[in-house]
Parts: C-alpha cells; structure tokens; sequence
C-alpha cells in the first residue's frame, strides 16, 4: 500500500520582484512502512514539500494523497518533528508527551500508561516532571518524537530532526530512531542535509535539484544493519553509496550556482 502520492506538484512564493519558484513537477510515491530521506542544496524546496504533505501549506499545482485521500489540511495521521524541537516550555516531559493523547480523548489510565512506555523507550526515567529549560537538546528532541509517537500517527514526517544537536548526541539519536522505526516500521520521510544521517537511517534516498526543487536522483540503500553503528559506516559498501549520493547533492549545488551567475 502506497502511505504518500505526491503527483505533478509545484508551489511558488509571492515575492516584491514577482513569484519565486520554490518546487516544480514533484512526483513522489512511499509504500507503507518505508524510511525516505531527501537531501539536497540548501533552499531547494525539501522543507516546503513536507510541509504540503504535513497539510501545513497548500501546493499551487498537482495532487497529494496520504493512504489514498487527498491532504486537505494537518491530520492526526501524520505526526511532525521539527527541528526546533516546539516543546511547551509550561509542560512537564510527561505533560508534553501526554498533550495529544489529552487532545485526542484518550482516557486517563490510558493515556498514563502511554507516556510511561514511551519515556521508558527514550530512556527519559527520572525526568518525568522536568520542563523543557531544564533539558539538554537531545533530551528536547527525544521528547519532541515520542510526543509526536504517541498518538500513534500512521506517518512520521521530519525536518532536519536533529540539526541542532551536537555531534555525538546527533549520533545517538538517530541510533534511537532507527531502532524505533525497525520496531514499529511505521512510514517515515525526512529531511535532513547530512548526506550520511541520510544513508545511515534510509532505505531510499532522494536527491533535490536547486530551486525550483525537483526530484532528479534516487539511491535505494542496501547495506547490512545487522553489526554495530562502527561496522555500518565504516564498510565498503556504506561508505561507497554515501560517496554517490554525496556527488549527486554536490552537481546539484554546482548547478544552482552556475544558474545564479
């Protein structure tokens, strides 16, 4: 079953010179249970186009379907994590997670037991009733996802989820991401810059053009996820596919500057 159909899609921003083209002609298909990142030059449009299947922007231009209907706006189907983690900072770390279910009518009992899984699955025991000031970023964002988990939506869009972190805890976040999509398959899109985040945590990953953002490019990931994080990104077979898409971002990049001169 197809989770996201995106068909002849293009969008433009109005502008005091005129309008500017931000995606054109996307066509984009993501069977149920897949992890698709798209990578590209900065400004290319990999935001917005998640923000339109999010149901936070309308396209100008082509259709949008997620599980066969047409978006028409956000949906508790789809669960976002934004970069910028968008805690409430007057919410506790359980007062967070347990917003949705609260929104959503989720009885009490219910809704306790949910939030006390999903901080066990984020290693969070202990910092139940901590506000958002008085955790690190990947504390943040280890909320901000199980907040988007746990109302159990069938599609987890991301936009550069962990951009903001620090080396080492980007690394042991995305470790918590997989192995959270590997436990429940759910239907994930992200975007993100990071070329090796991108190889790492995919099964397939898309390459935008400059703007006006196309798909131009597309790498199935087949490497064996079997051994340690150490073993994945220092094999041969890791290191070359994250070498072509990282090429096939670079021409893009080199493209939009020679369009811009």
């Amino acid at each position: 079953m197809i989770s996201v159909c995106v068909r002849g899609l293009d969008k433009s921003y109005r502008a005091r010179a005129g309008n500017v083209p931000a995606l054109a002609e996307i066509n984009l298909s993501v069977p149920e249970g897949e992890f698709v990142s798209i990578v590209g030059p900065s400004g290319c449009g990999k935001s917005t186009l998640l923000y339109i299947i999010g149901g936070f922007l309308t396209a100008d231009r082509g259709t949008v379907e997620v599980s066969g209907s047409p978006v028409t706006g956000p949906g508790i189907d789809r669960g976002v994590v934004f970069q910028e983690y968008a805690l409430f900072p007057w919410l506790t770390v359980t007062g967070n997670i347990s917003y949705g279910l609260e929104m959503i009518g989720v009885a009490p009992a219910r809704r306790a037991e949910l939030v006390e899984r999903l901080i066990r699955t984020i290693g969070l025991q202990g910092f139940e009733h901590r506000y958002p000031r008085e955790l690190s970023g990947g504390m943040k964002q280890r909320v901000a996802i199980a907040r988007t988990l746990a109302y159990d939506p069938k599609i987890l869009l991301l936009d550069e989820p962990f951009g903001a972190l620090d080396a080492m805890t980007r690394e042991t976040m995305q470790d918590e991401l997989l192995r959270l999509w590997q436990e429940n398959r759910k239907t994930v899109l992200m975007v993100t810059h990071d070329v090796t985040e991108a190889v790492f945590l995919s099964g397939r990953v898309l390459v935008m053009s400059s703007r006006p953002g196309r798909i131009v490019q597309e790498f199935t990931v087949d490497i064996d996820r079997s051994g340690s994080r150490e073993e994945v990104i220092l094999s041969e077979a890791f290191n070359d596919l994250r070498n072509r898409v990282w090429l096939a971002v670079r021409r893009q990049v080199g493209a939009g500057a020679h369009d811009e001169r």
